[in-house]
């Protein structure tokens, strides 16, 4: 993936958490954070998708994770095109009811640590940003193919974007990526404008990966 890889997954929380995620989870693609930001000014967005065994599968995870899901949203970042990004742009509030996004995002504290590191560089406020953020993860398709991993699956990068170009015929070539750690799949993410308008990427790199494992999805239950 890229930058707030900071946070691609979420144990105990965010100190724990930038730290585990970040060693898990980095990315192929440079990204440089910008020092706070004037909220709005920024070029596109990227949706950061991770894989959701990857995702789930440390120590201390929250039990909105269980059972684990395909995909699930670690967050809609603003993004530069010179492969910049701001953060932290202002104290403006969080949602008042953020448990309504834990269908996509299952961790409350991640969903704070969102808002507060890229939803405050929107500009657009608490309830529109995850509106935002809800209405670009329905857009994206997932492939058919990736409904039932029982086992682990050996795929080219190549191969799995073909999967989500041919699931999602209106997004232009470039406009997903994937990202990877140690020869394993960590996420999917897909570029929008402002708008949600899907775009080619700018700025960023895929995995460079001949060929990436996808963990199984656990058929674990709550308790």
């Amino acid at each position: 993936m890229h930058r707030d890889r900071s946070a691609h997954r979420h144990v105990r929380w965010i100190p724990m958490l930038t730290v585990a995620l970040a060693a898990l989870l980095a990315s192929s693609a440079t990204l440089r954070a910008q020092a706070k930001a004037e909220p709005g000014r920024f070029d596109f967005y990227l949706l950061d998708l991770p894989w959701g065994p990857e995702f789930c599968s440390i120590a201390d995870v929250s039990p909105q994770c269980l059972p684990q899901r395909r995909f699930v949203v670690h967050g809609l970042w603003p993004q530069n095109n010179d492969g910049s990004y701001p953060v932290f742009c202002s104290d403006e509030p969080a949602p008042l009811h953020p448990a309504k996004n834990l269908d996509l995002t299952p961790d409350l504290k991640l969903l704070s640590h969102e808002w507060q590191k890229h939803g405050t560089c929107s500009a657009v406020g608490p309830q529109r940003f995850f509106a935002l953020e809800r209405q670009a993860f329905s857009s994206l398709k997932i492939p058919s193919a990736l409904d039932h991993v029982d086992r682990e699956l050996s795929l080219s990068p190549d191969k799995i974007l073909d999967l989500f170009y041919k699931a999602n015929p209106g997004f232009p070539k470039g406009s997903l990526l994937l990202s990877c750690r140690n020869d394993h799949l960590t996420a999917v993410e897909a570029c929008f404008s402002k708008s949600l308008k899907p775009i080619s990427c700018r700025g960023l790199h895929s995995c460079p990966a001949s060929t990436v494992k996808l963990a199984p999805i656990a058929a674990t239950s709550h308790p």
